[in-house]
C-alpha cells in the first residue's frame, strides 16, 4: 500500500503491506519494494525454510517490522537475493503464494550416496521408483535430429596414451540462427523446483538436460571461438576466465576445451567467460563431451571451484550417452530458440561394454538370507534398466547398464535385487549359541587400558604419547637394558634404546614444560615399557609424574609441593576403578631405586606386584637435568588380576542403607615399623559385614611416646543394614576391633 525510506537507514524502506485481512508495518531492505505491487509476505510465527528460524515482531533501525517480504532465495526456490518476489498485477491479495505459483506439489528431497551418480538426474530416481512399484518409467526419445550442413568447428582429441582417459570421447554440433530469450514458463518453473535460477533459453536448457538426465552440456558462442576447438590437458601459466566471474591459473593436470587462441572451457567443471553465450548470441556450438571422474574432482578441489557438472562428472556418469544427450538438446534448442542444427561432430569413442555378470539364485538367499525365485530376480534387474537372459542352468547372465558403474560383481547384483525385493523381507534368524561367535574386538586387556586413562584424565592429569626409544644414557638411572632392547638403526642418536621405563620420559618431558614457564604438570602416558626383546617382555604400564605444586597460589587454599602421597592416590583411584580389591593390597617399602627410599611404595596382592610410586629420587632429577620436586607412579596393568564378575557385573551392586552409621575413634601404640595400612587392614577385618569403612586420621611420634613407638588414631565406620545397633553391639565390635589390631600388630589401646 505504501513504501517510504527509513528515517534512520539509507537503503531501508517503511513498507504498509496489506495481507488481505489488515495492514500491517514491514521494514523491508529490497530495492524494488514499492506502493502498488503484489509480492509475497510472510508474518510473524512462520519459520524460514532451511533456517528454521521463527518470525516474530522485532524492531530495526528503532522501527516496529511485523513480518517480511521474501526473496527468492528466502524462500528456498533459488539463488536470487536481488530483490522481493513480484507477482501477477491480477494476482488475489491474501492467497496462499503455494497455490499462486504453482508450488502446492510435494518436495522429494533426496540424499544420493557417492556411489550412485546415475540418481543425480530426475530420470533416474523415477527409474528407481518404477523398479519398485511406484509407476512407470515413461520412454525417452532420443531420434536423431538430421543435420543440414558440416559444423565450420571442428573437435581434435590431444592427448598422450598415459592421459588418454582424460577425455576418451566428444560430441558436438553447430546450430546457427538461434535467438536465445528467455525461457517458456514450464521450464523455468521446473528449473525453480530443482534449486536452479533461470538465467536465459539456451543455459537453461543444458541445465535442465543435466538435472534431468544426468547429462552435463555447455553452450560455446560459435562466433566467439577462433578455429577449431582442442581438448588436451592445460598448460603450465594459462589462465581462464571463467562463467562465474573469477579467472583461474591452470596447471598441467586440468583437462581443457580450447580454441586455436587458449582455453575456453574447462573440462567436465565449468566454461569460460569469453565464449559464453548472451542474448547477442546468434550461433552456438553445443558440446556433449565425455571426462575422467578422478582428474574433474581434482581439478575442482585444487580450484575451490563447485558446480553441478563437476558433481555428476566425479561421481561417474553414463558413457554412452553423449550422442542421445545431444539429440535431446538438438531439439529443445531448435523448438525454444528456432535454428538449423549441423551434422554431428564426434571424436573419440564410448567405451568397450562390459563383460555380462552371472548371477546364481541360490547367492541371493546365501549372501541376502531370504529365497528370491529367479524369475523375481530376472523382473527386479530388467525393470532397474539390466539386460538379462535365463540359462539352462537356472543361472542368469547379466548385462550392465552403462549407467550404473557402481556394479560390477554377483554381490552388486544380489544388493540390487534385495533392495527392490525389500530388506524387510529378510527374516530375522537368532545367532548361533554354539560358541562359533567370533572373540570380542574389544578385550577386558583394551577396557582396562581405555578406562585407565579416562580414570587418570579425570584426576587432573595430561596425557602424553612419548617414542617406545630413550637414550641409553637415561637408561643407567632406570636399571639399564639388556643388549637385545639396544637399536641396530636408530631414528637418531639419543633414541637407541627400548625403554624400560616410561619415567623417564615423562620426566624429561616435565622439564621441558618447566623450561618453557610451566612448572606444575600433571603427566600420564598407557603404553608398553620392555624388560627384554621377547613378547613376555613387553608389559602395559600406566605411569604419570606430578611436578611443581598442587595448584595456583591462592588466598584461601596454600599451595604445596607434589609428593608420594599425590602419586599413591593417583594409584589407588585408578585401582579401584579397574576392579583390583584395594582393601586387600599390601604396602611394601622396596620401591625401585629410581624413587626416594623413605618416601615411596610398592603396592602388591598377594606376591604379584602391582604399582610403585613415590618422590622420585633426587639423583635421578639431577641425572636428567630436572628440578624437583617430583612425585611418580607407575601401575602394570598386564599384572593385575582378572576381573571377578557377579551376575554380569564388575563391581558390587550399590546396596544403600536407610540406617544411620555410627563413627568410633581408635588410638592404637604401635611400634615404629607398624604401618598404617597394617592397622587399618587388621580394624576392618574384625567385622567385615558391618564395618563399612576405616580410615587414619592422626599419627603421632614425639617425646610423649616411648622411643621406637608412635601413634595411630583411625575412625572406624559401622554401617548397620537390618536394624539399629546398640549400645552392646558397639561395645561387641569395639573389642573386636582392638583385638585383632593388637594380634595383628602388637599394638595397645592409648590411654
Amino acid at each position: 500500500v505504501e513504501a517510504k525510506p527509513h528515517p534512520d537507514a539509507d537503503k531501508l524502506r517503511v513498507c504498509q503491506v496489506n495481507d488481505g485481512a489488515a495492514t500491517v508495518q514491514v521494514v523491508c531492505g529490497a530495492p524494488n519494494a514499492r506502493a502498488g505491487m503484489k509480492g509475497v509476505f510472510a508474518a510473524p510465527g512462520a519459520v524460514m525454510p532451511g533456517t528454521d528460524i521463527t518470525l516474530r515482531k522485532a524492531k530495526i533501525r528503532g522501527v516496529e517490522s511485523n513480518g517480511m517480504l521474501l526473496s527468492e532465495r528466502e524462500m528456498g526456490l533459488g539463488d536470487d537475493h536481488s530483490g522481493i518476489v513480484e507477482l501477477p498485477d491480477d494476482t488475489p491479495v491474501g492467497a496462499r503464494v503455494v497455490d499462486v505459483m504453482g508450488l502446492a506439489d510435494p518436495v522429494i528431497d533426496v540424499a544420493v550416496t557417492p556411489n550412485r551418480g546415475d540418481c543425480l538426474g530426475v530420470r533416474g530416481l523415477a527409474r528407481e521408483l518404477a523398479a519398485a512399484g511406484l509407476g512407470t518409467l515413461k520412454p525417452l526419445d532420443t531420434s536423431s535430429v538430421p543435420g543440414a550442413f558440416d559444423s565450420p568447428i571442428g573437435v581434435r582429441l590431444d592427448f598422450s596414451d598415459v592421459d588418454a582417459d582424460a577425455c576418451p570421447y566428444f560430441v558436438g554440433r553447430m546450430i546457427r540462427g538461434v535467438r536465445n530469450g528467455e525461457s517458456p514458463a514450464w521450464l523455468k518453473e521446473r528449473l525453480i523446483a530443482v534449486g536452479l535460477r533461470p538465467i536465459s533459453a539456451l543455459v537453461d536448457i543444458t541445465n535442465y538436460i543435466t538435472m534431468g538426465l544426468c547429462r552435463p552440456l555447455h553452450v560455446f558462442d560459435a562466433d566467439l571461438v577462433r578455429g577449431n576447438l582442442t581438448v588436451r590437458l592445460a598448460r603450465p601459466g594459462e589462465r581462464l576466465p571463467a562463467l562465474n566471474g573469477k579467472e583461474y591459473a591452470l596447471d598441467g593436470e586440468m583437462t581443457v576445451i580450447s580454441d586455436d587462441h587458449g582455453p575456453e572451457a574447462l573440462g567436465g567443471v565449468m566454461g569460460g567467460e569469453r565464449s559464453g553465450c548472451t542474448e547477442a548470441t546468434v550461433n552456438v556450438f553445443v558440446e556433449s563431451a565425455l571426462f575422467d571422474a578422478v582428474r574433474t574432482a581434482a581439478t575442482g578441489r585444487r580450484l575451490s571451484l563447485a558446480s553441478d557438472a563437476r558433481y555428476r562428472f566425479e561421481r561417474g556418469i553414463d558413457p554412452t550417452f553423449l550422442a542421445p544427450g545431444m539429440e535431446i538438446a538438438t531439439r529443445l534448442i531448435v523448438d525454444l530458440c528456432g535454428g538449423e542444427p549441423s551434422h554431428l561432430v564426434v571424436a573419440g569413442g564410448p567405451p568397450a561394454p562390459a563383460a555380462p555378470i552371472r548371477l546364481r539364485p541360490l547367492r541371493v538367499a546365501a549372501l541376502g538370507g531370504v529365497t528370491v525365485p529367479a524369475e523375481e530376480s530376472a523382473r527386479i534387474l530388467t525393470n532397474l534398466g539390466f539386460a538379462v537372459l535365463a540359462g539352462d542352468d537356472g543361472d542368469l547372465s547379466v548385462d550392465v547398464p552403462p549407467w550404473r558403474n557402481d556394479v560390477d560383481g554377483e554381490a552388486c547384483l544380489v544388493e540390487e535385487v534385495l533392495r527392490v525385493h525389500g530388506y524387510d523381507s529378510i527374516p530375522v534368524e537368532p545367532l548361533p549359541r554354539d560358541g562359533a561367535l567370533p572373540p570380542l574386538a574389544l578385550t577386558p586387556a583394551r577396557r582396562r587400558r581405555a578406562l585407565a586413562r579416562r580414570v587418570l584424565a579425570g584426576r587432573g592429569l595430561v596425557e602424553a604419547v612419548t617414542f617406545s626409544f630413550m637414550s641409553a644414557k637415561e637408561t643407567a638411572s632406570f636399571g639399564g637394558v639388556p643388549d637385545p632392547l639396544r637399536l641396530v638403526n636408530p631414528i637418531s642418536a639419543d633414541l637407541d634404546v627400548m625403554r624400560p621405563s616410561i619415567l623417564p620420559n615423562l620426566i624429561t618431558a616435565s622439564g621441558r614444560n618447566a623450561d618453557r614457564g610451566q612448572p606444575d604438570a600433571a603427566l600420564f602416558e598407557v603404553g608398553p615399557q620392555y624388560t627384554d626383546d621377547t613378547p613376555e617382555g613387553q608389559v602395559t604400564v600406566a605411569a604419570g609424574v606430578r611436578a611443581g605444586s598442587t595448584g595456583p597460589r591462592h588466598w584461601d587454599v596454600t599451595p604445596r609441593p607434589v609428593d608420594a602421597l599425590d602419586a599413591k592416590a593417583d594409584v589407588l583411584d585408578l585401582l579401584s576403578a579397574v576392579g583390583v580389591p584395594v582393601e586387600k593390597l599390601r604396602l611394601t617399602t622396596d620401591a625401585p631405586g629410581w624413587y626416594h627410599p623413605a618416601r615411596s611404595g610398592v603396592l602388591r596382592l598377594g606376591p604379584a606386584v602391582l604399582a610403585t610410586f613415590g618422590d622420585v629420587h633426587p639423583r635421578v632429577l639431577r641425572e636428567l637435568d630436572v628440578k624437583g620436586p617430583m612425585a611418580a607412579f607407575e601401575v602394570f596393568l598386564s599384572a593385575l588380576p582378572p576381573v571377578k564378575t557377579k551376575d554380569g557385573a564388575a563391581k558390587p551392586h550399590l546396596q544403600l542403607s536407610p540406617l544411620q552409621p555410627v563413627e568410633r575413634d581408635f588410638a592404637f601404640v604401635v611400634d615404629d615399623r607398624v604401618s598404617a595400612g597394617d592397622v587399618i587392614q587388621a580394624a576392618r577385618g574384625a567385622d567385615r559385614a558391618l564395618i563399612a569403612e576405616v580410615r587414619v586420621f592422626d599419627v603421632y611420634a614425639g617425646d610423649k611416646m616411648e622411643p621406637g613407638r608412635k601413634s595411630i588414631a583411625v575412625t572406624v565406620v559401622l554401617q548397620p543394614t537390618d536394624r539399629t545397633l546398640t549400645d552392646a553391639d558397639i561395645e561387641t565390635t569395639a573389642t573386636k576391633i582392638v583385638e585383632a589390631v593388637t594380634t595383628r600388630t602388637g599394638g595397645t589401646l592409648r590411654a
